[in-house]
């Protein structure tokens, strides 16, 4: 076994790796550049190195720098994670020649998988069925509007050497697929360092499911259920689950020998992902192969027991499986939620800056992967999982050079049900503050009821969310609880402050017991009788609510019994009340006395200043490029500018018609959130 391996990547990837390198007596070494200097993965590896500036083109996908720092620390083996060269053959042929091992499959499964127009004639060749396209290259936007033409309308336009959403666009009609494969061929040269291009044709109503493999070098291989992963915006996956609620056995099956015939013919050997795309008839096509471990991995990792990263480095050290087919079990349902810096009220546009309060919830280990001894964390044991992998940490910074993604929150429990409703509870748990972050998105998504029916396909986000994100409305059973809640935080509150100020020993006579609670619109007059157990919430028309709670003023979470149910509360101080956030909801909550609510319903409503004249930057970038010029006049729909942020390009677009008068950046302008880029008539 090896004695020292180097990760060759960053963020919480790195830090997973880490942790079962740490778990096997393994030395680990990090890599980093300027930007990731106080990271995370650089705090837990055993040793680090720099190699180079913040661009990951300067530093993390630089083959030699890589190479540098392996001679330098003497690694016996490296782990590339997934994205930047885990899927590059010029690097592991590098490490072949250095006589380092990779951690991962063999060069010529990579050459042959790793590019997905030579991956899908070889799955034509072993007769698995394929989405139909054009498996040429494609080589200007002249040439992807002929063959979008020839396919039909939607098309895919694909990066061939892409991953992960990155050079991918769908393309309805002919300048959709202009744009779309210029945006796609400047990310991928800038993401993967290589600009070639590939159409396919767009299956509408499609299911993103793929399935796990595992292979060692001596023709022995597994396949370990399917993932669905069908959540997906821009082309990301959001959210994944494992199993798939859509799958039977027989097509799960099917899937998975298929997919295990497909890496025998390669010759593969170390952990991949075939991912197919499957119909309402359970009709499934190939996609591509990830020769490579996933980003959703851990969902796997909870319903089968098995440490994929474990079974990397076994397998790269020469070991055989130690698992046949008859072994591998599918126990209970799992969840991972993508936690990403990106605001969903912006249209989920990348956010950066510090974390200024970053508090996941408590780790808690069940299920299989407990079981089999491979939990990865020190957590206590429940009857529901809770895992969070992540590469950041209070005080940390999220930088504009790498992929926005902060964690991966994941639960396990027996049931599907029981996991949505870990997942809730779990987001409402988790404290983040500073950034724009998508966690009322991901909580409005686990209540949402197509979802947890598991009726859902590629199209979910577009179709239930078409106009974007803006939050979520609460019923009006969730209203009321929150109203009894606040109401009786808002006591607590008023008898410290009392205390504090030392005017009155008996306190009680200070603090009033009728209140009257507004939020989302709504007003609830109440009456709090309080005793040594909680608080009995008595509304207007006769309903009550019985609270109970430790929280006390200052708290950012606040862990409730209301009415008998769990509720789970982020509270922050406003004047005369409380902001929550709740299941996605985000509400500014006033507890006032009759007579102060009486006051407030006559004040006017502070209107916000107009910006409907402006072109706004959503979020800190970099301009590429400026499409229109003053005097010009812009129809709805057309773009204006793109901006470059986290390794994604972003067309703004005019939201009315109107005359530009006067442009305020150009390309290669840095800006912040809310600069004016232009301004219009």
């Amino acid at each position: 076994m090896f004695k020292k391996i180097l990760i060759a990547n960053r963020g919480e990837i790195a830090c997973r790796v880490i942790k079962t390198a740490r778990k096997m007596g393994i030395s680990t070494v990090a890599i980093y550049s300027d930007a990731d200097r106080n990271a995370l993965h650089v705090k837990m590896a055993d040793e680090a190195v720099h190699i180079g500036p913040s661009p990951a083109s300067e530093s993390y996908i630089v083959i030699e720098k890589v190479m540098e720092a392996i001679r330098q620390t003497g690694a016996e083996a490296v782990h590339p994670g997934y994205g930047f060269l885990s899927e590059n053959p010029k690097f592991a042929v590098a490490l072949e020649a250095a006589g380092v091992a990779f951690i991962g499959p063999p060069v010529g499964a990579i050459e042959k998988m790793g590019d997905k127009i030579t991956s899908k004639k070889i799955a034509q060749e072993a007769g698995v069925s394929t989405v139909p396209g054009v498996m040429g290259l494609i080589d200007d936007a002249d040439h992807a509007v002929k063959i979008a033409g020839e396919i039909g309308y939607p098309v895919m336009i694909k990066a061939s050497a892409g991953g992960g959403g990155k050079g991918m666009r769908i393309a309805w009609n002919d300048d959709e697929a202009r744009e779309g494969f210029q945006s796609s061929r400047n990310e991928a040269a800038s993401s993967f360092g290589d600009d070639r291009i590939f159409i396919e044709k767009f299956v509408t109503q499609p299911r993103h499911i793929e399935i796990q493999v595992l292979c060692d070098s001596h023709g022995n291989g597994v396949y370990l259920g399917e993932r669905e992963c069908s959540i997906q915006r821009r082309n990301q996956k959001v959210i994944e689950e494992a199993p798939s609620p859509f799958l039977d056995g027989t097509t799960r099956r099917a899937m998975g020998e298929q997919a295990l015939a497909l890496a025998h013919a390669v010759g593969y050997a170390s952990a991949g992902t075939v991912e197919f795309i499957v119909d309402g008839e359970r009709n499934f096509y190939f996609l591509e192969m990830n020769t490579r471990l996933q980003v959703e991995h851990p969902v796997t990792e909870l319903i089968t027991g098995v440490d994929l990263v474990e079974q990397m480095i076994r397998v790269a050290a020469g070991e055989k499986l130690g698992l046949t087919q008859d072994d591998v079990t599918l126990t209970g349902w799992a969840m991972e939620s993508r936690l990403y810096a990106e605001d969903p009220y912006r249209n989920f546009l990348p956010s950066i800056g510090r974390l200024t309060r970053y508090r996941p919830p408590q780790e808690v280990a069940a299920g299989p992967l407990l079981d089999t001894g491979k939990w990865q964390g020190s957590a206590p044991r429940g009857e529901t999982a809770v895992r969070n992998d992540t590469g950041v940490y209070d005080g940390g910074e999220i930088s504009m050079y790498y992929d926005p993604m902060i964690a991966k929150l994941c639960t396990w429990a027996p049931d599907r049900a029981a996991s949505i409703e870990a997942m809730r509870v779990a987001l409402d748990s988790f404290e983040i503050e500073g950034i724009g972050h998508n966690l009322p998105f991901l909580s409005a998504v686990m209540d949402h009821a197509k979802f947890a029916a598991g009726d859902m396909t590629t199209a979910f986000i577009a179709e239930e969310y078409p106009d974007g994100f803006h939050g979520v409305n609460l019923g009006e059973d969730a209203l009321r609880a929150i109203a009894a809640s606040c109401a009786a935080m808002h006591r607590v509150g008023e008898i410290r402050r009392t205390r504090i100020s030392g005017r009155m020993d008996n306190h009680e006579r200070k603090v009033g017991d009728d209140w009257v609670v507004n939020l989302q619109g709504q007003s609830y007059p109440v009456t709090v009788a309080a005793d040594r157990g909680g608080s009995t919430v008595n509304f207007a028309d006769g309903a009550s609510l019985r609270v109970a709670s430790d929280w006390t003023p200052g708290d950012g979470l606040a862990r409730l019994d209301v009415g008998g149910a769990r509720l789970v509360l982020k509270v922050g101080k406003i004047s005369g009340g409380f902001r929550i956030r709740s299941r996605g909801a985000d509400l500014k909550v006033h507890v006032r006395s009759p007579r102060q609510a009486e006051l407030a319903a006559l004040m006017p409503e502070k209107l916000p200043p107009d910006t409907s004249k402006m072109l706004l930057c959503p979020m800190p970038g970099l301009i590429v490029k400026v499409d229109v010029a003053v005097g010009e006049e812009v129809q709805v729909g057309q773009a204006l500018c793109t901006v470059e942020a986290m390794k994604m390009e972003n067309i703004l677009r005019a939201e009315r018609k109107g005359i530009v008068t006067q442009i305020n950046a150009g390309p290669g302008d840095s800006l912040s959130v809310d600069d004016v880029i232009m301004e219009f008539e």
